[in-house]
């Protein structure tokens, strides 16, 4: 069985519901990954979870959830806006850690800066409190041609 994934972005488009799209990425699902659609821009919200956290001192957010979250909102981004017929491949990920990301809420917006053929060049933005007091930023390219 093959896997319309243009269906499934116009459906949730539609319905204004993503979690059949988050629903394809197991890590996403896992640890709570959720998309907010508002207006024309889409913000991705990673819930606070106890299962997410990684210094329980501070406590703090693993970074490693961190950077898969804003790696797995970026592949998303791609998928709902970009139209691509098939999911994003990740080629590479880059990521500055700026602050804690402490046990609360934390959210991401992406910006495709470039998108080619085969390559498609994201920017993604992590904060928690205010956008403007980023706790991570990251750059990602994406493989987006046929597999």
């Amino acid at each position: 069985m093959s896997l319309d994934l243009n269906a499934l972005v116009r459906e949730a488009h539609a319905k204004n519901d993503y979690d059949s799209l988050v629903c394809l990425i197991p890590y996403a699902k896992l640890i709570g990954m959720e998309c907010l659609r508002l207006g024309d821009d889409m913000v991705f919200r990673l819930p606070a979870n106890k299962d997410n956290i990684g210094n329980p001192t501070l406590p703090a957010i693993h970074g490693g959830v961190i950077a898969g979250f804003m790696e797995h909102a970026a592949m998303l981004h791609l998928l709902m806006f970009m139209g691509t017929p098939h999911m994003p491949k990740i080629i590479d990920f880059s990521i500055d850690y700026l602050r804690a990301g402490h046990y609360r809420d934390t959210y991401v917006q992406c910006q495709v800066w470039r998108q080619g053929r085969r390559v498609a060049n994201v920017a993604i933005t992590a904060w928690q409190t205010t956008q403007t007091e980023p706790i991570a930023t990251a750059r990602a390219h994406f493989k987006v041609d046929e597999p």
